[in-house]
C-alpha cells in the first residue's frame, strides 16, 4: 500500500504542477473541494425522503477519488517526504473512521474538513467500508484518471487538437478500462506501464 500511495502522490504532484508550476504557492482551498465533493457524493447516494431514490455506487466512487486528489494536494503541500507522507496515510487508510450510516459519515468528512480544513484519509476510509470499495479499486481508478488527464495534456487538450474520441469510434476512457486490463496494478512501474499502453494505441487508432 505504501509503495502505491507514493505512486499516487507522484501524480498529484505532477498533475498539479502541469496546472501551475508554483502550485503548493497558490493558495488553493483544498478543502473546499472537498466538501463541496462530499456534498455531490451524499446527491449520488441520495438521502430525499420524500421521493424514491436508488443509490449510484459507481458515482460515489468517482467522488470518493475527486476527493483524494484534493487529500493528496493538502498533505503534498506540508513538503514532507513522500515516503513518510506515504506511510501516514496508509496508516490512515487502515484505520477507517465510519458511522454507521454512509450518509453521516459523509457528513462527518465534511465536518472534520471545515473544522481543520485538513485531509481526512481514516474517514475517506470509512466512506469506502460502506462501499465495499477496497483500496487497490481505490488505486487503480485514481491512477487510470490521472494518467489519462496527463496522457490529454501532453497530446494537445488545451490547444484543441486532441482525439477524444479514437479511430474505432470509441472515447479514450474506454481505451483505458481496455488497457488496464492488461496491465499488473501492483508493479511500481503501473502509471508508467498505462502511460505507455495508451500512447502505443494512440497514434494507430487516431490515424484510422
Amino acid at each position: 500500500m505504501k509503495q502505491k500511495i507514493i505512486t499516487m502522490l507522484e501524480l498529484q504532484d505532477a498533475m498539479n504542477t502541469k496546472v501551475n508550476a508554483d502550485w503548493r504557492n497558490a493558495g488553493n482551498e483544498w478543502y473546499r473541494a472537498i466538501w463541496m465533493e462530499a456534498s455531490e457524493m451524499l446527491e449520488h447516494h441520495g438521502w430525499k425522503w420524500w421521493k424514491k431514490q436508488e443509490p449510484d455506487d459507481m458515482q460515489v466512487k468517482l467522488e470518493v477519488i475527486d476527493i483524494v486528489h484534493f487529500a493528496l494536494s493538502i498533505r503534498l503541500e506540508l513538503g514532507e517526504d513522500l515516503a513518510v507522507t506515504a506511510e501516514a496515510i496508509a496508516e490512515e487508510f487502515n484505520a477507517p473512521d465510519a458511522t454507521d450510516d454512509i450518509r453521516t459519515t459523509i457528513e462527518l468528512l465534511a465536518k472534520e474538513t471545515l473544522i481543520d480544513e485538513g485531509a481526512h484519509f481514516s474517514i475517506i476510509s470509512g466512506v469506502m467500508k460502506h462501499l465495499d470499495m477496497a483500496f487497490d479499486e481505490l488505486y487503480v481508478i485514481y491512477v487510470g484518471k490521472n494518467v489519462l488527464n496527463m496522457f490529454r495534456q501532453d497530446n494537445g487538450y488545451k490547444e484543441g487538437t486532441y482525439l477524444k474520441v479514437w479511430g474505432d469510434q470509441r472515447e479514450d476512457n474506454e481505451h483505458l478500462a481496455d488497457v488496464m486490463k492488461t496491465l499488473d496494478s501492483d508493479l511500481a512501474s503501473f502509471k508508467d506501464d498505462v502511460y505507455k499502453a495508451l500512447a502505443d494505441a494512440y497514434p494507430s487508432t487516431a490515424a484510422a
